[in-house]
């Protein structure tokens, strides 16, 4: 049975999207020069926010995350594994890592897709505020 979540967001100005090992959603309303993993701000739920039934999926063995962020007429879709340690307990922040490093904030490892790699395209259309879904399945 897939599990799906919505996660709606917004662009920011200061969008660089230059790290070289993660991305990150946010349901802070700000983001500064240092964020240079975030692509999304104001994000209408962060890693505590998923439901019960998601989380219990992202955390079987061997369980896929496919995500699918869509801005402006572009679709970029990013395959990451869940992990039987996952906590998904962060309030405000989501984060997708290319490494197997997890905390609370962590929704995906091994992610095919980080920050650094993400089309210029969207990066130019984020760093003009633009809306950001990002589909979350599991299958």
């Amino acid at each position: 049975m897939t599990v799906r979540e919505l996660i709606r967001c917004r662009g920011h100005p200061l969008v660089s999207s230059r790290h070289r090992t993660t991305f990150e959603l946010t349901k802070e309303p700000e983001l500064t020069r240092a964020g240079d993993c975030i692509i999304g701000v104001g994000a209408d739920r962060g890693a505590a926010d998923l439901s019960d039934a998601f989380r219990r999926a992202l955390q079987r063995e061997g369980a896929i995350l496919v995500t699918t962020l869509r801005c402006d007429g572009i679709e970029v879709r990013v395959r990451s594994e869940g992990h039987p340690g996952l906590t998904l307990d962060h309030p405000s922040d989501l984060v997708w890592r290319r490494s197997e490093y997890i905390d609370g904030r962590t929704i995906g490892i091994r992610s095919s897709s980080v920050a650094r790699t993400l089309p210029r395209e969207i990066v130019e259309r984020l760093r003009a505020g633009m809306l950001l879904e990002a589909e979350l399945e599991i299958p």
